[in-house]
């Protein structure tokens, strides 16, 4: 089969690999129709996760590549000897979590932290992801959606990753209520998946702070009530003045920068929450000597999917209508291109680019 394989820092190559087997009772293997590429795929893709060769090496002793993704829509095409929940024919929706259902996390339902072998962000990581035709998903039983028939596949496959993402990570976590002030700092797939969940829990302002002039239009389209450029003005004076000095409830961090975790820290109102979503790749600095007086709370983890069913829900009814942040599709034998145009997203105005088998 085809798939796009990472083998180091900015060494990756769309070509023939070996089809993925059933290794254990509880996988399944999944015959792709539609993925999309994540900034964490550009991340690995980049050097960001050199632990993936070391990880490989110590356990194998050697070093063959790894498929990327996390994310995706396909058919069953084989399910192990355990699974119960899931038959060949099934069309599914991939979960970027595995979770095996039974260790002292799961039960917690902190399934982002799954201590059981294929649980957790895996797929794309430890283990070969979907950028393929075919993946293995691990405990298929808990970590696969039956796709309804009613629900549109571009919006579907937004629920792999981003839409559970930015609303637990972001919204929940930032503790969105009916009336508050939420800013948005970055309009990339996760804060704009942030501005849409938000809205499932009617805050009275939603402010998004971007450079990215495309991107903030289309932040009003989906629902922010205000946009600021940074670089055309102070944002943070910005934000101050459209909250009438006080700041915002909810400052949602959706890039992984120290500038705008920093702007995240300087907008925060007393009470409010931070909610980090962003991936760090370097420190940021902490302004404890303001922000201990203020009683805020500061949130920050991986996705754990549990969600997923909810937000399914919302697509069904129509509360939730992500599909413009689906801006570029790709045939699969265009996989090159997709990643060269999600690389490029501000030159190519992509948001989420989907691959089509």
């Amino acid at each position: 089969m085809k798939a796009m394989t990472y083998y180091g820092k900015d060494d990756i190559r769309f070509e023939e690999r070996p089809k993925p087997t059933i290794l254990e009772p509880t996988d399944a293997i999944i015959k792709l129709t539609k993925t999309t590429i994540c900034g964490t795929d550009l991340g690995i893709k980049h050097g960001k996760n050199p632990e993936i060769e070391q990880v490989a090496r110590e356990k194998t002793g050697e070093w063959n590549g790894r498929i990327l993704g996390h994310e995706g829509i396909g058919f069953v095409e084989e399910v192990g000897s355990a699974v119960k929940n899931f038959k060949p024919g099934d069309k599914v929706i991939i979960s970027c979590i595995g979770r095996c259902g039974s260790c002292e996390n799961c039960q917690k339902q902190l399934y982002a932290h799954c201590q059981s072998e294929g649980g957790s962000w895996i797929m794309g990581y430890m283990i070969d992801g979907p950028h393929a035709e075919y993946v293995r998903t691990p405990w298929a039983d808990n970590s696969l959606y039956l796709l309804p028939e009613d629900l549109d596949e571009d919006a579907a496959v937004l629920l792999s990753d981003i839409l559970p993402t930015s609303h637990e990570i972001g919204v929940q976590y930032g503790e969105v209520k009916p009336g508050d002030t939420v800013a948005v700092v970055g309009s990339g797939p996760i804060g704009l998946a942030a501005v849409l969940t938000a809205q499932l829990y009617s805050p009275s302002q939603i402010i998004v702070i971007d450079m990215d002039e495309n991107r903030l239009a289309l932040a009003k389209e989906l629902g922010a009530t205000d946009v600021v450029n940074p670089a055309k003005e102070d944002a943070v004076a910005k934000v101050m003045e459209l909250t009438d000095g006080r700041g915002v409830d909810v400052a949602i961090e959706a890039v992984g920068y120290p500038a705008t975790f920093d702007t995240c820290q300087k907008i925060v109102k007393e009470g409010g929450h931070l909610a980090n979503v962003g991936v760090h790749g370097q420190p940021v600095e902490l302004e404890i000597q303001n922000l201990w007086i203020k009683n805020i709370a500061i949130t920050m983890g991986l996705v754990n999917a549990n969600t997923t069913e909810m937000l399914m829900k919302a697509l069904q009814s129509g509360k939730l209508q992500p599909k413009k942040l689906a801006t570029h599709h790709f045939k699969f034998d265009e996989f090159e291109k997709a990643y060269e145009v999600f690389e490029n997203a501000a030159d190519n105005q992509a948001v989420k680019v989907i691959i089509d088998y």
